[in-house]
């Protein structure tokens, strides 16, 4: 059986039914994957260490488990090789193994079926299984989160109330969850975890392997067992889950974790399991500990938006990423590794990221997504951007997230509408633009805030691609009202900053 790195659960498919007498659990640490793109170190750090301490797991549980180092002598450094060696080494006659979440490693892995017979179990991990989310597409003349989500409720009887409908009266409560952030609210910081020998030993590796690659190993403080990642989750619904709606979408210059649970890298590794958390979530809102708004903002999260992105990658793969609906082509701007820029908002987002391989949907949305599609910037540049610097980030997640939701790329396939913004958000939803080098209030000239003339800048340009969007007729009502000294003026500002950028 083979054990990948976002696998880290024994309740995973490729391990029911395993016979401890005559199978064995293959596990490897290669180069090929620890460098598609430049991963954060702490990212690496943490699947390394992940890795390992899930393997010591196993072993103590009885399982026959042959794991490769990344730094071991015979290793191939590519997981279909490595799995043909270590296979070979021990007879075995078949490699069972639960399906990869990125599309590239299932072919990958499928390719070396002439080589040895394979056995592709399906991940039950999901509450959606992909033929459902395949068959669901295939019926909806329209295909959108909230019917989807809405459909996941009822399925699964989540947040309902006796008579099968939406606690509270509503299927949404995002309404409720935009309140900006007061300065003087004391946030529980997230529970840190020191590193023990093991990890200890990665991150050594990593200083060494990959010490060329944006961001900081340390201080390392992520959760590396299941254990720990457990922990994490307790601290979040005892001292944060109650907040966490009211203040889901605000950002704050000396904390970039709010009432965020920080979970997410735990449960896309294995760590921590859907379909156990959300009925604690149910719970705490039942015993009238959490409000409604916190509790289904954050189910949400992953019986909707997390579900819905896997099935749109695995639709639409391998095509989605040719996807560039606005043919949008410029570089990324060198201060996304340096963070060396005057526009506070994306410095702090990219110090943050730099610092702690994380950043939550907003920071990543509404201030660097927003400014990469205002900016046309290349999609796939972005998105190989997002895959390297998060820790949570895997091809499944991640792609769907930055191609559909922040950068319209898909042409509305994953979102109903581009998700961009003026100045005039961040500065309601934030702090960021106190002590700014740009004034958020001024419009246009060198002073003013770029998002302000980019913004309409982005729907003068693209009127043909987005005006028909009944979503986007109160903007466009807007630009019609606009004299053209002031069309002028948007172009003229954006033409500049653009420029400056190159």
């Amino acid at each position: 059986m083979l054990i990948l790195g976002d696998q880290l659960s024994v309740d995973i498919s490729s391990l029911k039914n395993f016979d401890k007498k005559t199978d064995h659990v293959l596990m490897a640490e290669v180069m090929s994957e620890a460098s598609y793109v430049q991963h954060h170190p702490k990212k690496i750090i943490f699947i390394f260490s992940a890795m390992r301490h899930f393997a010591q797991e196993l072993q103590s549980l009885g399982f026959s488990v042959h794991y490769t180092k990344l730094d071991d002598k015979q290793n191939t450094q590519n997981i279909s090789t490595e799995l043909l060696r270590i296979s070979k080494s021990l007879g075995c006659e078949k490699i069972i193994i639960t399906k990869p979440g990125e599309y590239r490693l299932l072919k990958e892995l499928e390719s070396i079926d002439s080589q040895i017979k394979l056995e592709l179990r399906e991940d039950d991990r999901f509450y959606c299984t992909l033929d459902e989310f395949s068959s669901w597409i295939k019926s909806s003349k329209v295909y959108r989160l909230e019917n989807f989500y809405q459909l996941m409720r009822k399925k699964h009887n989540v947040l309902l109330d006796l008579d099968g409908k939406p606690e509270g009266g509503k299927w949404n409560y995002d309404v409720l969850n935009r309140k900006p952030i007061k300065k003087n609210l004391k946030i529980p910081p997230p529970p840190k975890f020191e590193a023990d020998k093991i990890t200890q030993e990665v991150i050594n590796l990593v200083k060494q392997r990959f010490d060329k690659n944006f961001g900081s190993a340390e201080p390392f403080w992520f959760a590396v067992t299941q254990k720990q990642a457990q922990e994490a989750m307790d601290d979040f619904v005892q001292n944060k889950l109650a907040t966490f709606g009211d203040y889901e979408d605000a950002m704050l210059e000396q904390d970039g974790f709010l009432f965020h649970s920080i979970l997410s890298m735990y449960i896309n590794v294995g760590f921590l399991e859907p379909k156990k958390i959300i009925p604690i979530i149910e719970q705490k809102y039942r015993q009238g500990l959490v409000p409604l708004n916190s509790a289904e903002g954050y189910i949400r999260q992953i019986i909707g938006w997390r579900e819905y992105v896997r099935g749109i990658y695995w639709t639409f793969m391998p095509d989605y990423t040719k996807k560039n609906y606005f043919e949008h082509h410029r570089k990324l701007p060198e201060f996304f590794w340096s963070a060396n820029t005057d526009l506070k908002c994306i410095k702090k987002c990219i110090e943050q990221t730099r610092d702690e391989s994380y950043a939550h949907h907003i920071q990543r949305l509404m201030i660097i997504g927003n400014f990469s599609v205002l900016t046309e910037l290349e999609p796939s540049e972005v998105a190989s951007w997002f895959l390297a610097v998060y820790a949570d980030a895997y091809e499944w997640v991640e792609l769907p997230n930055v191609y559909g939701l922040a950068l319209y790329a898909d042409g509305g396939t994953m979102a109903s509408k581009p998700y961009v913004s003026s100045g005039n958000y961040i500065k309601k939803m934030s702090d960021y633009c106190d002590g700014c080098k740009y004034d958020v209030d001024l419009k246009s000239g060198k002073d003013a805030c770029p998002f302000n003339y980019l913004y309409w800048n982005f729907f003068i340009k693209n009127r043909e691609k987005v005006s028909g969007n009944p979503r986007n007729f109160v903007i466009y009502n807007t630009i019609k009202k606009m004299t053209p000294e002031k069309i002028a003026q948007i172009k003229k500002d954006s033409k500049e900053f653009l420029k400056n950028l190159d």
